[in-house]
């Protein structure tokens, strides 16, 4: 909004107008509208939801290994979180940008699937929404994201050619921009994959090419549900969630940042893309909104994300990622999520083979697996993973999964050089 504004004002020469064009400039202020917003918008929300009764009882001090009560505490405070991003998003950022709208659109669409979810189980049916349903949603929005970039003209890319002068490999951009399902492969020396190569049996161009879009449509659609689901299993301690998100942004904020950055990706040999500018103000209202979610939600926390903000958190993550073609790096960005996915599955198969020998068999003491370190081992339960013995206090589990994450960022960002 306030984009379009300043480019109408300095069209009058009113001094200060060019600010509101630059990328750095909006980034900035939308990082600290919706940090300000979380906050003060927190406050109020924590004392509405307690007004009118909507709590949670999470758990009590009957099974916490350490009395700590969490009863009483609302939920839904992903509620927070939308707010935070949505207003300074919806000021700062250039609303025609195709990628820009994929995002709020994730945003709200999941937002409001989790709310669907949340107002379930506060209205007596623990159960929330049917899995089904879930399904459905992410599958919907996978599909529609996956056929947005195949559709619109400005979802293009600009691919590396190298030339060796000497002994030295020069990159340059190809001069045109165009369509492309190619992907980025981490630690390769050539690391680009095209969707359209498992297809290349087929002669006819164009089938050739319906083909490999409708692989990533697919492969985007599995990543979106993969990690909604993941980053909705994170969220089980206080401050976990948030916090491990909050890093993972700034990670994709910075691959967003080289991507759109004709020079920077030049440097690095990574595809240029433009209009990738617009996801970098998106991420910083996400950013923003998530540390000021932590005022609250930090140990012990005032106030739970529930679904509502814990689906869009990990949508948001993987749509991301599918613009900027980096949606093979999230096994490692999302390290994390994947673990709490995998403990699950793990402990769900690893019982029913020992259920069929009439035996208890568990491979965690709980799942997800955040829920190991803090719950004690039970009588007559065969456990393949013991360690540790003792119990860990929950701020101490979330600060160390904050430390990996940021590891694992890390690495993330070190795949650009590392091939």
């Amino acid at each position: 909004m306030l984009y379009q504004l300043g480019k109408l004002l300095k069209e009058f020469d009113i001094p200060g107008m060019g600010m509101l064009n630059y990328v750095s400039f909006r980034a900035l202020m939308t990082l600290i509208f919706s940090l300000i917003i979380s906050m003060v918008f927190g406050e109020y929300f924590i004392k509405y939801m307690r007004s009118r009764k909507h709590i949670e009882e999470a758990r009590d001090a009957a099974i916490d290994p350490y009395g700590v009560q969490k009863k009483g505490v609302p939920s839904m405070g992903g509620v927070v979180i939308l707010v935070a991003v949505l207003i300074p998003v919806l000021l700062f950022g250039k609303l025609t940008n195709i990628y820009l709208n994929l995002l709020i659109i994730t945003l709200i669409w999941f937002g409001l699937l989790g709310f669907l979810d949340d107002y379930i189980k506060l209205s007596g049916n623990k159960d929330g929404l049917r899995p089904i349903y879930k399904m459905l949603g992410q599958l919907t929005l996978g599909t529609v994201v996956g056929i947005a970039l195949w559709l619109s003209p400005q979802a293009v890319v600009r691919e590396n050619v190298t030339q060796e002068i000497g002994n030295k490999e020069v990159v340059y951009h190809k001069s045109e921009t165009r369509k492309s399902t190619v992907t980025t492969v981490p630690f390769m020396k050539n690391n680009n994959l095209d969707y359209n190569r498992p297809f290349n049996w087929i002669e006819n161009g164009t089938v050739k090419r319906a083909c490999g879009w409708i692989l990533f449509i697919l492969v985007t659609t599995f990543v979106i549900t993969a990690v909604s689901n993941g980053a909705n299993l994170n969220d089980g301690m206080d401050g976990m969630c948030a916090g491990n998100s909050a890093i993972i942004g700034v990670a994709l904020g910075i691959l967003a940042y080289v991507s759109g950055h004709v020079q920077y990706a030049s440097y690095l040999n990574v595809m240029y893309i433009p209009g990738t500018e617009e996801v970098v103000i998106f991420l910083c209202g996400f950013i923003g909104a998530l540390t000021g979610f932590l005022w609250y939600n930090a140990y012990p926390a005032k106030v739970f994300m529930g679904d509502t903000g814990s689906l869009a958190i990990g949508g948001v993550i993987a749509v991301t990622a599918v613009i900027i073609h980096k949606e093979l790096l999230l096994p490692i960005l999302c390290g994390i999520f994947l673990m709490e996915s995998v403990s699950v599955m793990l402990q769900v198969a690893y019982a029913k083979k020992g259920n069929k020998k009439g035996l208890k068999w568990r491979v965690f003491k709980r799942a997800p697996f955040h829920d190991h370190y803090r719950h004690k081992m039970e009588p007559g339960v065969k456990y393949l993973i013991t360690r540790p013995k003792g119990l860990l206090f929950e701020s101490m589990i979330t600060t160390r999964f904050w430390i990996v994450t940021i590891i694992l960022a890390a690495i993330t960002i070190l795949t650009l050089k590392i091939r």
